[in-house]
């Protein structure tokens, strides 16, 4: 040992084997001078001295190390580290856990090696890394099992009672979904405060009588009405025309029935209540009834029905403006609201009106299957007055919102939506949407809290007030904050009516939503067959033919797709053949919507809720957005070529659709490019994941025109908008050009080309990334 201590002695205190010496030296070449350092050893340096002939210093010699001493160094050194090493392992492992602690849970995570839970940078990423990942396999079948675990029958029966917007009963039960909301732990609860213009019956009731042959004979004093319908009276002759559609009044037109100035008569279906009366305003029409026929309706004759007639959504008094804290804004009001009275009209009543009519007999196919005749009328003999005495009054309504966030991109987020209010009990018309919307709460709070579930996005949660009367609370929310909506949510699940039978599925959507929609369909059981997925009922490739209808301005989430640009998506398991007849109706009840299902309410619920609830995990679980915007292309491309079959017609009149195919095909090439940059890109890096979803979630909103204003064209989406704007509109102008070149304004026309055009490629040029990735060249 002593001989050990004194060779660790030397190896530590001897004397260096080199040293250093400072040379300096001046560089003429240069004003400064510089310091050169050497490391040279002793021998080296005798060697030189001696071949310069110089000086050399004296110095004190090292001893020789014998073979006997190394070895021991060598031994010793060897010791030291291994010392070293099993102190510093033993340290480690005890810090760290066993793979049996590590994956005692290993039936609800993912456990990997050591290797896979270590990255090479360990000081930032390993905490990171040995957190538990639910895979997508576990994080389904999570879900499902804790919707199988939730009543919505009970829910529905609880939430199904007569909560009119701003109500007592509406503020009674938005203070239950807040409570909800509280309850299942949710990140953050609020809600906000709207004073908005509704309208209601009158103390004076509203009253429709029938003037022929010298009497007046009131035939009903209403109980149901149709808000934001022009208060006062009308008095016309009685004319039949269908359901009110565009095509209804043509068909009278050719008929030489004219209706200026009459009461027209129509029946429900088709299209909306503001949609007919707005077809009937265009033709002068001095009223519109509307009633439910037995054909369309099977219910009770005496049924009251409320409905609205604005052709817009949100405040009609406050257009493009949010009506936050009584904000006072200069007289105006929405270019959607009817200058005519309107009111509904119970079957019974119809019955008497009709039994009444003469005229030309209807076309067959106009006939409903009440016992009179169906004439169209049309006879100064038969004339009837409409009164219509409701009142307009603010009221105060509550949007109720909740918050599980994300934790990659917290401030991008899923919005999931329910109607909250309704005229009647509302069963399928709100208390499904709103069950759900709580019942998805509660089950995508425990993933998180007690699953380990990291959404890497928020989930917003809104109960809407104001439904009823157009999405009024969820469109003013919209109008709220238009400026920074389209930079942050991604994307809208309307679960209004999710539920109405349970023999079919239907859905309306953006054609980004397509491919999430048809892969959540494949993973999902079909409600009446387990064995089956609900893709494979649709008809597995045809699904989309069976399952896709249009997008109209009734559905809840319109406001969100045309008026916002938000990719948006509403879907129901309804009956085969059939719509769901008890909107707007106190029929609108557990009762019958247990009859549409087969008494399966929470069999088809839970279908529903899977469907929904799968889409929100693939939005949040993946790092690439789940948005298809190659879909576009295709919408284009059919646009384009309608267009096109009038090119020659459009090259005598001087115009031609170059640019626009031209743009079209930027857009293609532009979305070829986005994919090749998400396949050339890694998506585990955060950054670069972030700027490739937000190129991806604005493709939508860059089909909004923004040559119209929000405030008078609030629809601005070319495909899915109202207006001048659309590229509906602009081939229904084209097609003038096969008719009567009269009625067409070729200014307009030249206008609706160059919009559009210059929408759609500034669209393409969005999607190309930077200003200089883009090459504008045509």
């Amino acid at each position: 040992m002593d001989t050990a201590r004194s060779t660790i002695y030397n190896l530590f205190r001897g004397e260096p084997s080199t040293y250093t010496r400072f040379s300096l030296a001046q560089h003429m070449e240069g004003d400064n001078s510089q310091v050169e350092m050497k490391l040279s050893n002793s021998e080296m340096d005798d060697e030189v001295g001696n071949s310069m002939g110089g000086h050399r210093d004296p110095r004190i010699m090292k001893p020789k190390h014998s073979p006997k001493n190394i070895c021991f160094m060598i031994v010793c050194t060897l010791l030291i580290f291994l010392i070293g090493f099993l102190i510093g392992y033993l340290s480690y492992r005890g810090r760290m856990p066993t793979r049996e602690q590590g994956c005692s849970n290993a039936d609800s995570v993912s456990c990997g090696t050591t290797e896979e839970l270590l990255s090479e940078d360990d000081s930032d990423t390993t905490l990171e890394a040995a957190q538990p990942v639910l895979e997508w396999k576990q994080l389904k079948e999570l879900l499902k099992n804790k919707f199988l675990v939730s009543s919505f029958e009970s829910r529905i029966r609880a939430f199904s009672a007569n909560h009119e917007a701003g109500s007592e009963g509406d503020q009674r039960l938005a203070l239950t979904v807040y409570n909800e909301f509280k309850r299942c732990g949710l990140h953050s609860v609020w809600n906000d405060e709207h004073y908005v213009k509704l309208q209601s019956l009158g103390s004076t009731p509203n009253r429709v009588t029938l003037l022929a042959s010298g009497t007046n004979e009131t035939i009903e004093n209403p109980k149901g009405y149709l808000a934001y319908s022009a208060a006062g009276q009308a008095t016309g002759k009685l004319v039949y025309a269908n359901y009110g559609r565009e095509e209804d009044f043509k068909m009278l037109k050719s008929m030489n029935i004219s209706v200026n100035g009459s009461v027209v008569i129509v029946r429900g279906g088709q299209i909306s209540f503001a949609a007919k009366v707005a077809n009937a305003q265009k033709v002068k029409a001095a009223a519109v009834l509307i009633y439910l026929d037995p054909a369309d309706y099977n219910m009770p004759e005496n049924t009251d029905v409320f409905g609205h007639v604005h052709l817009g959504t949100g405040d009609p008094y406050t257009p493009g403006f949010p009506s936050f804290n009584h904000t006072q804004f200069p007289p105006a009001q929405s270019s959607g609201l009817p200058s005519i009275p309107a009111q509904t009209i119970t079957t019974n009543s119809a019955r008497r009106l009709l039994s009444k009519m003469t005229g030309q007999l209807a076309p067959s196919e106009w006939k409903g299957t009440l016992s009179p005749p169906y004439n169209l009328g049309n006879d100064d003999n038969v004339q009837v007055e409409v009164e219509v005495n409701n009142v307009v009054a603010e009221k105060m309504i509550h949007n109720v919102f909740g918050v599980i966030k994300g934790l990659t991109d917290p401030e991008h987020y899923v919005v999931i939506g329910a109607q909250r209010d309704s005229w009647g009990p509302g069963a399928a018309k709100s208390a499904v949407g709103t069950s759900l919307l709580v019942e998805m709460a509660k089950a995508l709070s425990d993933l998180v809290v007690k699953d380990g579930y990291k959404p890497r996005r928020s989930i917003v949660f809104a109960s809407w007030s104001a439904g009823d009367f157009g999405s009024v609370g969820a469109t003013e929310w919209l109008e709220g904050y238009l400026s920074v909506l389209h930079l942050k949510a991604f994307a809208y699940i309307n679960l209004d009516a999710a539920v109405l039978g349970s023999q079919t599925f239907k859905a309306s959507a953006s054609p980004m939503l397509y491919t999430l929609l048809g892969n959540t369909l494949k993973e999902v059981s079909s409600p009446l067959d387990s064995s089956k997925t609900l893709y494979q009922k649709l008809g597995a490739d045809s699904w989309e033919k069976q399952t896709i209808v249009p997008m109209t301005m009734d559905d809840a989430s319109y406001a969100f797709q045309a008026f916002s640009g938000i990719p948006s998506v509403s879907f129901s398991f309804t009956n085969d053949g059939d719509t769901y007849p008890y909107f707007g109706t106190k029929e609108d009840n557990l009762s019958n919507l247990n009859s549409r299902t087969g008494n399966r309410i929470d069999d088809i619920a839970r279908a529903a809720a899977n469907v929904a609830g799968q889409m929100v995990l693939r939005l949040t679980h993946d790092h690439q957005l789940s948005l298809d915007f190659d879909r576009y292309n295709g919408e284009l491309y059919s646009s384009v070529l309608k267009i096109n079959r009038f090119a020659k017609q459009l090259k005598k009149a001087g115009l031609t659709i170059k640019w626009l195919s031209s743009a079209r095909g930027d857009f293609d090439r532009a979305t070829e490019t986005l994919k090749n940059d998400i396949l050339n890109s890694d998506l585990n890096d955060a950054e670069m994941c972030r700027a490739i979803n937000e190129r991806i979630m604005r493709v939508e909103y860059h089909f909004l025109s923004p040559y119209v204003s929000p405030k008078d064209t609030p629809f601005r989406h070319i495909f899915y908008g109202s207006g001048p704007h659309t590229l509906k509109s602009l081939i229904e102008n084209l097609n003038l050009l096969n008719g009567n070149t009269l009625d067409l304004d070729m200014d307009v026309l030249r206008n609706q080309l160059a919009l559009a055009t210059w929408t759609i490629q500034g669209a393409a040029n969005a999607l190309s990334g930077d200003i200089w990735d883009i090459d504008n060249e045509f």
